[in-house]
């Protein structure tokens, strides 16, 4: 996978980008990543990359020219995938990181101040996404927190390639409790069906976890998750046991 930041802090993007699984990536050239300063792109002496908005208004806009002329100097394909990180895109998922992480190459246009000339939305971008109902400086942390979560995903990143098909949202449920050594610490133990060796007893408590954990935590989930007739035992019978308790 290929993916280019344009941004006008490109700096920001080395700590996050040289670390743990995205480094390792880059490593196993399963991963190329580029920053773009789109402010050497400007058209005027002083590299100005924002204006007044016509109309009025509070703030500067980002200029198309800037972001245009950036474009124009990535090596694209009809399959690129050009991201606008913005507040009005759709909110970011699991299920849209694993369709972005079958795309080979990205681009992740990172906006500051008031916002976009349209054009720039209308014309060069395939995608909005936003990462929440709230507003951030600038796209950068957006851009760096997306690309870990799609890069995760690639074949032969994570050493176990298991490893995310139990993540949370993975399949529409929250992940399991985990527990690991010590087996009792001030008190509080491990439950016994884990000790079994049973893995068969231990996938199906793993699984009724992950529904009663979801049903407490996110019930909104279990709205758009399927739930076979087991799986709506299971929660039954954990609201009649709140109500025996």
């Amino acid at each position: 996978m290929k993916i280019d930041f344009l941004t006008l802090f490109p700096e920001m993007f080395n700590g996050v980008l040289n670390q743990s699984i995205l480094k390792r990536a880059q490593e196993k050239n399963m991963l190329t990543v580029n920053t773009v300063d789109f402010r050497h792109f400007a058209e005027n002496k002083h590299n100005q990359v924002d204006d007044y908005p016509f109309g009025g208004g509070q703030g500067m806009v980002l200029k198309p020219e800037p972001i245009f002329n950036a474009m124009e100097s990535i090596e694209k394909t009809e399959n690129t995938r050009v991201i606008l990180m913005c507040p009005q895109g759709k909110p970011f998922t699991q299920a849209i990181a694993n369709e972005l992480s079958q795309s080979e190459h990205l681009v992740f246009i990172c906006g500051h101040y008031e916002g976009y000339d349209e054009r720039i939305r209308e014309h060069l971008v395939t995608d909005e996404i936003s990462m929440g109902d709230y507003v951030l400086t600038g796209g950068e942390l957006p851009a760096m927190v997306m690309t870990d979560a799609i890069v995760r995903l690639l074949p032969g990143v994570l050493g176990n390639q298991q490893s995310h098909e139990d993540d949370s949202f993975q399949n529409g449920l929250l992940e399991f409790p985990q527990y690991t050594r010590p087996r009792e610490y001030k008190g509080m133990g491990v439950p016994d069906v884990l000790l079994s060796g049973n893995h068969a007893h231990i996938e199906q408590w793993r699984h009724e976890q992950k529904i009663l954990r979801t049903f407490v935590k996110r019930p909104d989930l279990l709205e758009r998750y399927p739930m076979s007739v087991e799986e709506k035992d299971i929660v039954e019978r954990y609201k009649k046991q709140l109500k025996k308790d």
